[in-house]
């Protein structure tokens, strides 16, 4: 007995270690167990709500009314979605003004004129890139989309990005006094845009 005292003060410290090392090693078995015990979603499983645009379209289409569509779909998809074109539908109008591959904004109105309808008769607007307007609305610059932006004349994207970064306008003037355009692109878009 005597000799089993001196024994176990000479290996107290690398015996207190193990024991210490021990305790670790099971510590961090039991925690991974339990983290892997929890359930884990695959990322696929995520919500992600797909935005849907409300789209009027009239005139020569077989069923004419308002669409929800995909954001990523295209004037032919509203097309398509309202029945497609009549056989009364202006193939020459159609075939020269309708860009069938024009992306749709939230709110946007296809008209499809009839064979004998004039672009007079229609109040063509050709700053939405072929897609014929029921009124000539000017462009709100406070409340347009990029795409909005961007079908006014000698508008790009770069343009119409620094249109809605420096929202509000109290006038359109301001579009030159804060040097976002340039004089002759403003005297272009003046009569087409608003506050």
């Amino acid at each position: 007995m005597d000799n089993l005292v001196p024994t176990l003060e000479r290996y107290k410290l690398p015996v207190a270690l193990s024991l210490v090392g021990i305790v670790l090693i099971l510590g961090g078995v039991f925690i991974s167990n339990s983290k892997s015990s929890q359930k884990q979603f695959p990322q696929e499983s995520v919500v992600t709500g797909s935005l849907q645009l409300a789209i009027d379209v009239s005139g020569a289409v077989e069923k004419p009314g308002v669409y929800k569509l995909e954001a990523s779909s295209r004037v032919e998809d509203a097309i398509n979605a309202a029945g497609g074109f009549t056989d009364q539908a202006n193939i020459i109008f159609i075939s020269k003004q309708l860009n069938l591959a024009r992306k749709l904004t939230d709110g946007m109105k296809i008209y499809v004129p009839f064979v004998g309808e004039k672009d007079t008769d229609l109040a063509v607007s050709q700053n939405v890139a072929g897609v014929s307007a029921t009124s000539t609305a000017p462009v709100n610059i406070n409340a347009a989309s990029q795409n909005d932006l961007e079908a006014l004349p000698g508008i790009g994207p770069t343009t119409a990005g620094k249109i809605i970064s420096n929202r509000p306008y109290q006038s359109i003037e301001e579009l030159l006094n804060k040097k976002i355009v340039g004089k002759a692109v403003f005297t272009k878009i003046k009569d087409q845009i608003s506050i």
